[in-house]
């Protein structure tokens, strides 16, 4: 099985001012990540704005970023569609140039019930038997939560290793992990919960902070692995404020702004989405100011 490791950025997508795509800044962007932390890049996720890049944009990004990281980090492609069909189209396509996985995010907007959810899953994961799949559970955005006994049956499927946890409630996160093998991996889809999710049996984060302290991070889960709580605690606490200040309005819009702020030329996002008002950018400077990042 493959080892995604610790610490997966979920990497955002640099826009030009004129809003095509930055592929040289997302080059340049995954080699820096990768050398700072990072284990694994998922592209093109929520944090990638997956759903205002066109198929032939994300095709490129896989493209971009595995040669960019190539022997030094791994890639995991956000392949995810409401469209069942689509997602397999989109995950065979990312196959051929040799992603080491596919992200699928629970179907958005159509609210599928439970069996629907897990015949969407499977369907893609059949298409795709030598391809790890990680499920996506985020029912803020997708308006349908991945319940565990679902996750308990995908997790029977070979290629189906594990999952990005992304509800914030530490019940769900410890009953998937009661019902499912230990093989399966348990992802924290959320940077305060990473700590916590530990302590029930998770493998690691994917994570937004890890733009900006994903050496910080592998120390926090490294130290919690050797048994030194007390450590990782203070790391996850004096972080603590960076990670709420990341998603004091709608992600990747902070994030964004912080890596402008270190001097990254990411550009904006794209619409709908935009630009922080001037009292969240001033908090989200503060923050990094305190913690010296910038």
């Amino acid at each position: 099985m493959v080892d995604f490791g610790r610490v997966l950025t979920a990497m955002i997508t640099p826009f030009k001012e004129d809003g095509s795509v930055n592929y040289d800044v997302a080059a340049a962007l995954a080699a820096h990540l990768a050398d700072n932390g990072t284990d694994t890049l998922v592209v093109c996720g929520t944090t990638g704005e997956s759903p205002t890049l066109s198929w032939e944009e994300e095709y490129q990004l896989f493209c971009v970023v595995l040669q960019a990281v190539a022997g030094k980090a791994l890639v995991i492609a956000g392949c995810g569609s409401n469209s069942t069909k689509e997602a397999i189209a989109a995950t065979q396509k990312a196959v051929k140039i040799g992603v080491h996985g596919a992200l699928h995010v629970v179907p958005y907007y159509n609210k599928p019930p439970q069996a629907g959810l897990y015949q969407h899953f499977k369907a893609i994961a059949q298409a795709t038997p030598n391809l790890p799949v990680l499920l996506y559970n985020i029912p803020g955005r997708t308006g349908q939560n991945l319940q565990p006994e679902t996750v308990a049956r995908l997790a029977e499927i070979d290629n189906i290793v594990g999952i990005k946890e992304s509800t914030g409630n530490i019940d769900q996160a410890s009953e998937i992990r009661r019902l499912t093998p230990k093989e399966f991996q348990i992802y924290s889809g959320d940077d305060y919960m990473t700590l916590p999710l530990l302590a029930i049996g998770a493998k690691g984060v994917v994570s937004v902070a890890s733009h900006l302290v994903g050496n910080q991070l592998q120390k926090m889960i490294q130290a919690f692995d050797a048994g030194k709580t007390q450590v990782a605690r203070e790391i996850h606490l004096q972080f603590f404020p960076l990670f709420k200040a990341l998603f004091a309005t709608t992600n990747p819009i902070l994030v964004k702004k912080a890596l402008k702020l270190l001097g990254w030329e990411v550009g904006s996002t794209r619409p709908p989405l935009c630009e922080a008002d001037s009292e969240v950018s001033g908090k989200l400077e503060v923050v990094l100011k305190e913690l010296g990042l910038i």
